[in-house]
C-alpha cells in the first residue's frame, strides 16, 4: 500500500505523538509499504524534504507554536497534501490540525481517510460548545477513527450519535527501547529520576519541581534529569531557583530520539506528572527500557501503570506526586518492577502489534484496491 500520514510535529522533534507517528511509519515501511509524511518545518535546521528509515518526509511552513500557527501550517500544507494524496492509497490524519488538509485531499481524490484523535487539543475542544459540532462533522467524514486511549475514544463517541471510535494505544519499538548502559552514569549517594517531558503546561512539569523539595526530605540525594524543551523552560528554571532545588535539576533540552534509550536508563525511576495525557509513548518507552514509572492518574496513564510497574499520583498535586515518588524509590523490589514493566510492554504494546492493526484498518476501508495509480498531471511528486 501507499500510505500518506500527516502530523504537525515529527522527529527530530521530541514528543509522544512524534514518536508514535515515526515508529508507525518505520514499521509500515519494514512491512513492505510505501510511506510519506507531511509535517511542519518546526525546527528551522530540519531539511524541507528528506528520506529517513525509508519514509519520505516533506516539511512545510510553520510560523509559530500557537493555535494561529497550527492553523496557518494546516492551510499551508494543503497543496503538498493534495499532490501526495493523488499518489496514496489511504490518507491518515495524525494531529488535530491535520484533519482539515487530509479531509480536503481525501475528498478531492476519493481516497479513504483514517483519523487518529490524540490528547490535548482534541480533549480541550471537545468540551467547547462551539467546537463540538465542528469536531463531530470532521470525525464523521473519516472512514475509520482511532483514539490514543479509551478516554479519548469515549469523548469522541460522545460528540454526536452514531460516531464510532476505536481505542488503539500507541506502540514502542522494543528492540530499540531496551535496557542499555546509562548515558549519564549514577553518582554515589544520589537517587536520580528522569522526566522525558516537553515543557508545556499540559505536561505538568511544574508539579514535579514543586514535589522535589517535599520528596527530598525523605530522599536527600534526589536529582532530576529533565529531557525536553518548550515555552515553559524559563519559568520552570525560575521556579526551581525559587524553591531551592535548582541544584537538583538538570535541564537537558530536547534530544534526538536515538539518544533516548541511554538517557531514560540514566534514571532509576521515570516521572510523568501530566495534567492531560493519552497512552503515553514516552512512558511506554521508559517501561520498555526497564525503568519503573510514577504517573498522574489521568487519561490513558492508568491503563498502563499500576503498582506492579510503578505508582500513580493525583494530577496537579505536588504532595501526592512526592509521596508516590518516595514510595517507589524505597520499594525493595524496584528492579523487579522494571523487569515487569518491560515484559508488559513487550507483551501488549509492541510496535509490531500497532503496525498489524493499522494494516488491517487500511485494508478494511479500501486502501490498496485501486487498479493503477493516477497520473501526476502537475509533474511534481
Amino acid at each position: 500500500m501507499k500510505i500518506l500520514l500527516h502530523c504537525v510535529y515529527y522527529p527530530p522533534e521530541v514528543g509522544g505523538l512524534e514518536s508514535h507517528v515515526a515508529e508507525l511509519a518505520r514499521g509500515l515501511v519494514e512491512a513492505g509499504h510505501e510511506v510519506r509524511v507531511v509535517t511542519s518545518r518546526s525546527l528551522p535546521l530540519a531539511p524541507a524534504e528528506e528520506v529517513v528509515d525509508g519514509v519520505r518526509i516533506r516539511r512545510t511552513w510553520f510560523p509559530s507554536r500557537s493555535a494561529p500557527g497550527w492553523v496557518l501550517h494546516a492551510l499551508g500544507s494543503i497543496p503538498v497534501t493534495m499532490r501526495w494524496a493523488r499518489w496514496a492509497d489511504v490518507v491518515h490524519a495524525q494531529a488535530f490540525a491535520s484533519i482539515l488538509p487530509c479531509h480536503l485531499a481525501a475528498r478531492r481524490y476519493r481516497r479513504p481517510l483514517v483519523t487518529t484523535l490524540h490528547t490535548s487539543h482534541f480533549l480541550v475542544r471537545a468540551r467547547s460548545r462551539r467546537w463540538r459540532p465542528i469536531l463531530a462533522g470532521l470525525v464523521r467524514r473519516s472512514d475509520h477513527t482511532l483514539a490514543a486511549s479509551v478516554e479519548i475514544a469515549r469523548v469522541g463517541e460522545g460528540l454526536a450519535a452514531g460516531i464510532q471510535v476505536e481505542p488503539l494505544t500507541n506502540g514502542v519499538d522494543t528492540d530499540r527501547f531496551r535496557p542499555v548502559p546509562p548515558t549519564i552514569p549514577p553518582e554515589p549517594g544520589t537517587r536520580r529520576i528522569v522526566v522525558p517531558r516537553r515543557l508545556f503546561p499540559k505536561n505538568g512539569v511544574e508539579y514535579l519541581i514543586r514535589a522535589l523539595p517535599l520528596a527530598a526530605r525523605d530522599e536527600p540525594g534526589l536529582q532530576a534529569l529533565l529531557v525536553g524543551d518548550g515555552p515553559e523552560r524559563t519559568r520552570l528554571e525560575a521556579l526551581a531557583a525559587e524553591l531551592g532545588v535548582a541544584e537538583r535539576i538538570r535541564f537537558l533540552g530536547g534530544r534526538p530520539h536515538g539518544e533516548m534509550p541511554g538517557l531514560l536508563c540514566s534514571g532509576e525511576v521515570a516521572v510523568f506528572p501530566s495534567l492531560m495525557e493519552a497512552t503515553s509513548v514516552a512512558a511506554l518507552e521508559c517501561m520498555a527500557c526497564g525503568v519503573p514509572v510514577v504517573a498522574s492518574r489521568v487519561g490513558g496513564l492508568p491503563e498502563i501503570v499500576d503498582r506492579e510497574v510503578g505508582r500513580l499520583a493525583e494530577p496537579g498535586d505536588a504532595q501526592s506526586l512526592a509521596t508516590a515518588l518516595v514510595d517507589l524509590l524505597r520499594d525493595p523490589e524496584l528492579p523487579d518492577l522494571g523487569r515487569r514493566a518491560r515484559a508488559r510492554v513487550v507483551d501488549h504494546w509492541s510496535n509490531a502489534r500497532l503496525v498489524k492493526r493499522h494494516e488491517e484498518i487500511y485494508r478494511s476501508v479500501g486502501a490498496g484496491t485501486r487498479k493503477s495509480p493516477e497520473p501526476d498531471v502537475t509533474g511534481t511528486n
